[in-house]
């Protein structure tokens, strides 16, 4: 598949006010191993292969494992991953597929046991930031690095 255009060149602008969101993904309370499970998973769903790449080599360079980023599609039925983990992971595909139905309240009760309302804000956030991301890459066909 060839990339469809350039969204940085074709619009800076537009580009600015997500890297501007995105840097500020750096600074949330969510541990950054868990933001990188997230937007990888996150990445999954909307099907863009490139920012899945892009994450999962970052999650490497920081130290995540072959076998939890492999299990990461199936992370329901892995136990290589914890509580809080599951409980992100959970929060942020309701997030992305709410086209399918609403967040549950039970979700949303079983994430406020484990994330502090600043860490729940910042965390959908994140979510929102990579679906964001990959819509253009999606919609314009850009490919992971070879």
């Amino acid at each position: 598949m060839e990339p469809r255009l350039d969204y940085y060149s074709a619009s800076p602008e537009a580009l600015k006010g997500l890297l501007m969101l995105e840097a500020q993904t750096f600074g949330l309370s969510i541990e950054k191993p868990l933001l990188e499970l997230v937007k990888i998973r996150v990445s999954q769903l909307n099907h863009c292969a490139f920012c899945a790449d892009m994450h999962a080599v970052q999650a490497r360079q920081n130290g995540e494992s072959e076998p939890r980023l492999y299990a990461l599609s199936v992370w329901r039925d892995s136990a290589l991953f914890s509580p809080r983990e599951r409980l992100a992971l959970a929060w942020s595909e309701s997030v992305t597929l709410l086209s399918d139905a609403a967040v549950p309240d039970e979700l949303f009760q079983a994430v406020r046991g484990e994330f502090s309302e600043r860490e729940l804000v910042d965390l959908t956030v994140a979510v929102a930031a990579i679906n964001c991301w990959n819509r253009l890459a999606v919609a314009f066909r850009q490919q992971p690095s070879i």
